[in-house]
């Protein structure tokens, strides 16, 4: 059943048709697709910054929290996203891979996202120059280094063009290994998190000039979660207290048939992008409060515990930052008080 549908869903899209019925969020990540990444074989460079065709799933993913000259503050999400979709016949024009991208933007209480998709041709990905892109919608590089980068996507009355430069490479896990649950899953993860961004940002018509920080994200994975675990939820922080001298913080929590966090992991990242590795259990996250969007419950508030600090606040800025496309989850801001004084993102996904 499931490969009928993801077949339905990929022709119906790939030939423009009516657009299909949303696909089962939770069926997709639970599919084994593709080989299991090798813990042994570690991070290699420039060939990582392209795409890992082997494994069954893959996404570029930046997150930025930004100020306009004004002092307004804006968020903004860019993803492009690869996964296995190998049709049970030989095609011509189809080499087994679907791409989609994400483009959302959030001010204030308002949020809108955007999606298209895309065969190989339509969207490309190459590792060195990097470029990454689907149509007009594009991550690159701007010379044969990998940085700096130009992230550039428009829809209607929404658009940003912003470079992202001076960060430190961050490997999560062990050398970049990410385990992912108890019973082994696991994907190779490395971030960007202190890209210093400027340039313009247009919100329901208006352009207006910004800076700011954005978080850049990079994994792939044959399998993320078990068919007993329904999502997760993830945080991106970045200290606000010294602007010269960033620290981050990455946590997530995996969550079980029940909505319990079942296992979690985070990195402590200083201010060169060394880690220091929290482990699952010295993490304590606990849901505070909620809010309901479109009669499904997602939490707002959070208090995490961990060793050696006092407890952290975590707050939604944009309490409806559901992205409304073909695959629903809540990506938005947050701020951090407590132990950790900053801001960043959060996603849920699976509620």
């Amino acid at each position: 059943m499931k490969s009928v549908y993801v077949l339905l869903f990929t022709l119906l899209t790939l030939l423009g048709c009516e657009k299909a019925q949303q696909p089962q969020e939770k069926q997709l990540l639970h599919t084994m697709r593709g080989e299991p990444v090798d813990a042994k074989r570690g991070v290699k460079f420039p060939e990582d910054h392209g795409a890992h065709v082997a494994q069954g799933i893959e996404w570029w993913y930046i997150t930025a929290t930004l100020t306009a000259e004004t002092g307004e503050t804006f968020g903004a999400q860019w993803t492009l996203f690869r996964t296995q979709v190998p049709l049970p016949f030989e095609s011509t024009w189809w080499d087994d891979q679907l791409y989609f991208a994400h483009f959302a933007l959030q001010h204030e209480q308002k949020h809108v996202a955007f999606e298209r998709y895309a065969r190989a041709g339509q969207a490309q990905i190459t590792a060195q120059p990097f470029t990454a892109f689907l149509d007009d919608w594009s991550l690159k590089s701007t010379a044969q280094n990998f940085l700096p980068l130009q992230m550039k996507a428009k829809q209607g009355d929404y658009a940003i063009d912003v470079s992202l430069t001076n960060s430190p490479l961050t490997l999560h896990g062990d050398n970049g290994y990410s385990q992912k649950t108890q019973s082994g899953h696991a994907s190779y993860y490395f971030s960007y998190p202190f890209l210093e961004t400027a340039g313009t940002l247009t919100f329901e018509g208006k352009e207006h000039k910004v800076t700011g920080n954005a978080w850049y994200d990079r994994e792939w994975s044959a399998s993320l979660i078990d068919k007993n675990q329904m999502g997760w939820d993830w945080f991106s922080l970045v200290s606000d207290t010294d602007k010269s001298q960033k620290i981050g913080l990455m946590l997530f929590c995996i969550r079980d048939a029940q909505q319990n966090y079942d296992y979690c992991s985070g990195t402590h990242i200083d201010e060169k992008g060394q880690t220091q590795q929290i482990n699952k259990q010295d993490i304590l996250l606990e849901k505070l409060e909620h809010i309901s969007i479109d009669n499904k419950r997602y939490p707002s508030k959070w208090r995490v515990i961990l060793p050696n600090i006092e407890p952290i606040v975590i707050e939604t800025i944009t309490k409806d930052s559901v992205n409304k496309l073909s695959i629903q989850y809540w990506e938005g801001r947050v701020k951090a008080s407590g132990g950790f004084n900053g801001a960043g993102y959060a996603e849920l996904f699976g509620y």
